[in-house]
């Protein structure tokens, strides 16, 4: 599989050591990172997950990169990508962290390290899922941050991967519906899509977003509402949102069949459409 990498200054080989064995991204998850796609070589809707960027470093306490040079680095990455897979949609990932640190949690305060990847996206195939027994926690001192801290991301997929799913659910400490390990949630029903709130503890995730906004504005009826657990065990249709899958149903919950919605399957039609007229909304 051809991956391209930039690592603090310029392309290298994806398979080198490039890495201090003290970046504190690496001894303790202390860093942030966003996920886009190169669609025709370009990187989608790049501004906001440079914002998103900036305001999970921001949140984390560490300092925010220098826009220009992560623009620089993902335009030198994209370049290469269209050189070695011209055509092919590639899974753009940018990693910040906060730089050299001790073995532990303080830090140094010095320079963060810059990390910018493209590999092929995964077809994701018919999407299923598998509602885990942890929770999160909307109150915590990393809620609502993409921060590489993922283990528990990690060990959530693994138990969906051993339940036949492909991707886990999380509820929130108050029992509520919150998220997926890389995704948001929708579900439809008779007054139209709907999402938990940001309160609930969820990632404010690009593509939601952009569902948000599109489906509003094609007369799609849309909205934020809090809703219990249960609730996708119970809802006939249910989708994830995410930056490398648009809009996709889910075929099963925990084992129990789902069909499409009618509107997310409008809406599923749409996102590509609206994508290729503007590839930074």
């Amino acid at each position: 599989m051809t991956t391209i990498a930039w690592v603090d200054g310029g392309l290298v080989n994806p398979d080198g050591k490039h890495i201090s064995a003290l970046d504190h991204g690496f001894v303790v998850g202390d860093g942030v990172f966003e996920t886009c796609e190169l669609l025709d070589g370009e990187p989608f809707a790049l501004t906001r997950h440079l914002a998103r960027l900036d305001s999970s470093a921001v949140g984390l306490g560490i300092t925010p990169p220098d826009d220009t040079l992560v623009r620089a680095a993902v335009a030198e990455v994209a370049a290469a990508w269209n050189l070695a897979e011209p055509g092919v949609v590639a899974r753009l990932r940018i990693t910040w962290t906060a730089g050299l640190g001790p073995l532990g949690s303080d830090r140094l305060g010095g320079p963060g390290t810059l990390v910018v990847a493209a590999s092929a996206v995964a077809h994701h195939g018919e999407t299923t899922v598998h509602v885990v027994p942890w929770t999160r926690n909307e109150r915590g001192a990393l809620a609502g941050l993409k921060t590489t801290s993922y283990g528990e991301n990690a060990r959530a997929l693994a138990r969906a991967r051993a339940h036949g799913a492909g991707e886990a659910i999380f509820g929130n400490t108050r029992g509520e519906l919150c998220e997926g390990t890389g995704t948001n949630v929708f579900l439809e029903d008779s007054d139209g899509l709907l999402t938990p709130p940001l309160s609930s503890g969820a990632l404010a995730g690009v593509t939601r977003a952009l569902v948000l906004e599109w489906a509003a504005g094609a007369g799609i009826p849309v909205r934020e509402e809090t809703v219990p657990l249960s609730a996708i065990h119970t809802a006939r249709h249910v989708a994830l949102t995410s930056s490398t899958r648009g809009i996709t149903p889910v075929a099963a919950v925990d084992g129990d069949a789902r069909e499409a919605g009618p509107l997310t399957l409008a809406m599923g039609e749409l996102f590509p459409v609206k994508q290729r007229e503007n590839l930074d909304p």
